[in-house]
């Protein structure tokens, strides 16, 4: 084999790893710069929430299709995770989910990553009111914070999120 083809198999490899822990990283951009978020000019991310399976994992019509969302940077408590038991605080988070989005219009953004190892498509999800659903369920108590690089671009507010809720003792924070 020629060097360049087997430097090119192994970065091919390496880019196919599922990462068997949950990693929390920040950004390596300034501290308050942002990446842009989409233009006028990218088709439309409208979706429309029509089910959801559990805290953080929804099935919406996106483009005319059922797609299933999994919501980038957070971990609720599980409650259908075959052969995982339900979990503290799962059921109150998949009830606070499913009250908030099912028959809802969110925008959808992506990261890096389009896909999870599950066929699933990664997003982070805008309410019509402009707040980011992801962000809530941390703010709120119901999901921790679970960045898997590359997709980290708020990571830092999942961050002060999470640091808010669990001093104040929302949601699971208090509950488990």
């Amino acid at each position: 084999m020629r060097p360049p083809f087997v430097l090119s198999v192994c970065l091919l490899l390496a880019g196919c790893s599922v990462p068997s822990t949950v990693t929390v990283t920040s950004t390596a951009s300034k501290p308050g710069s942002q990446r842009p978020t989409a233009s006028a000019a990218v088709p439309s991310r409208q979706a429309t929430v029509t089910r959801v399976v559990d805290g953080d994992t929804a099935h919406v019509t996106f483009h005319g299709r059922d797609v299933t969302i999994r919501f980038i940077g957070v971990d609720t408590p599980e409650t259908v995770a075959p052969g995982v038991p339900i979990e503290c605080y799962g059921p109150e988070a998949s009830h606070f989910t499913t009250s908030r989005l099912t028959g809802r219009t969110v925008r959808l953004e992506f990261d890096v990553d389009r896909i999870d190892p599950y066929g699933r498509t990664l997003a982070y999800l805008w309410m019509p009111d402009g707040s980011m659903f992801n962000e809530t369920l941390v703010r709120r108590g119901f999901a921790t914070v679970a960045t898997y690089p590359p997709d980290t671009k708020y990571v830092r507010r999942f961050e002060a999120a999470q640091r808010a809720a669990k001093t104040a003792g929302r949601g699971l924070w208090s509950a488990c």
